[in-house]
């Protein structure tokens, strides 16, 4: 999916809305561990009450692979239900040497080698271009660089400074030499908001994953008033907050209800910017 296409989507739902599906097995409804799969009949449920909100989804890779075969089968599973005009993240955060890196851009964008063919991959750009490269080499698909995370130890790192600016700020800097708008997105915490406007002026192009909306505590207001740009250019991702919104048998609705509410603020975000004034 190009930017167009994830732009058209975006205007046509309303909703710059992203769903993590990150489902640990031990927290699933009771009733779903009579099934051969319960971790794929929770994301299809999942799925099921919410396509029509959202506009990409987002499995981390790390609440499949931890269940070995059976897990990787999960994901396998995932991936092929989620409709054809959803963007899909796998959330693998990979980065190593090139003939590596190599390997697992065929693991999650060549389905032919291996069964599945994701938008766009996660990545920790701290070894380099040559570990980014690979990823970059297919067409339509996205590498989404780590660049200024939601996470409590982010500063051990990212935000180290020296006479030419923060770390995180080089990464910005560098990486967009590699890719342009059109490949590269960049991850920035929903609760980095005071830096949004500093992102947008190094890289007023590209869209931004944004977690940490809800349950981290982040604020869409925040992300959106120095985020947004002319072709919305945010994908605001809710995981908890969402797919743990109910543990009864209507977990589903439950799941359906909450990202509604975060559509419907979009919706408002989105008319006041002007963003669906073309649709």
């Amino acid at each position: 999916m190009n930017k167009k296409q994830l732009f058209e989507q975006i205007q046509s739902k309303k909703s710059f809305l992203c769903v993590g599906l990150d489902p640990v097995l031990e927290n699933l409804p009771k009733h779903l561990l009579s099934f051969e799969d319960p971790i794929f009949e929770f994301n299809k449920q999942i799925i099921d009450a919410t396509k029509d909100l959202c506009v990409a989804y987002k499995p981390n890779t790390a609440f499949y692979e931890s269940r070995g075969l059976k897990g990787w089968e999960s994901l396998l599973k995932t991936w092929a239900h989620i409709p054809e005009d959803i963007f899909t993240i796998a959330d693998a955060k990979r980065g190593d040497i090139g003939n590596t890196s190599a390997m697992y851009a065929d693991a999650f964008f060549n389905e032919e080698k291996s069964g599945m063919s994701f938008d766009a991959i996660t990545v920790a750009p701290y070894m380099g271009k040559d570990s980014v490269g690979p990823f970059l080499k297919y067409e339509d698909k996205w590498v989404i660089l780590l660049a200024l995370t939601s996470n409590e130890s982010h500063s051990d790192f990212q935000l180290f400074e020296n006479k030419e600016g923060k770390l995180y700020e080089e990464v910005i800097r560098v990486s967009s030499k590699w890719g342009n708008s059109d490949q590269l997105m960049y991850v920035v915490g929903a609760t980095r908001g005071a830096e949004f406007a500093n992102i947008r002026r190094l890289a007023p192009d590209n869209f931004l994953l944004v977690p940490g909306v809800g349950a981290q505590g982040g604020s869409l207001a925040d992300v959106c008033e120095f985020g947004l740009n002319d072709t919305c250019g945010l994908l605001v991702n809710s995981s908890r907050g969402i797919i743990y919104a109910g543990k009864g048998e209507d977990f589903a609705e439950k799941a359906r209800e909450e990202a509604l509410k975060l559509q419907q603020e979009m919706q408002v975000i989105l008319e006041k910017s002007g963003l669906l004034d073309a649709v």
